[in-house]
């Protein structure tokens, strides 16, 4: 009889025990097409208790492979990237990391960007000019998911 051998990390319950043997911290990966706004971004991810960052990318082509090999808990998600925007993203890596988190940022805030990333698999379609703050509540886990 062959064992049947489950990949770590794949369910949330997974992830939870993973996570509580390693002290309990949180992994986001961050994907913005601006140096300056992922070191923004990193500065907000410092302050929150218990966080790291585990990469960083600036186009689509790197952001998924980096998402695929870390499979961190968030990815903080530019909707304009370089060479492509964030629904290259969704849709070549939610389906595979589905217990990651991803949340989109913009300063595209209609409703057609909003309903595509959902639809692509983000959880959270933020405003860059006014909901950049709520990143940290969200990460830290104090916000229920929306859209």
């Amino acid at each position: 009889m062959r064992a049947i051998r489950r990949r770590r990390g794949t369910r949330a319950s997974d992830r939870a025990d993973t996570r509580s043997m390693a002290s309990a911290r949180t992994r986001v990966y961050v994907v913005d097409d601006l140096p300056s706004m992922r070191a923004r971004l990193a500065e907000l991810l410092h302050e929150i208790d218990g966080v790291d960052i585990v990469g960083e990318a600036g186009d689509p082509e790197t952001a998924i492979a980096g998402i695929l090999d870390q499979r961190p808990e968030f990815v903080l998600l530019d909707y304009q990237l370089e060479g492509g925007t964030a629904l290259d993203v969704l849709r070549a890596a939610h389906a595979r990391v589905p217990d990651t988190v991803f949340i989109v940022l913009t300063n595209h805030a209609s409703p057609p960007y909003r309903r595509a990333c959902t639809k692509a698999g983000a959880q959270y379609f933020l405003d860059k000019s006014s909901e950049f703050g709520r990143i940290s509540t969200v990460i830290a886990g104090l916000e229920p998911a929306s859209h």
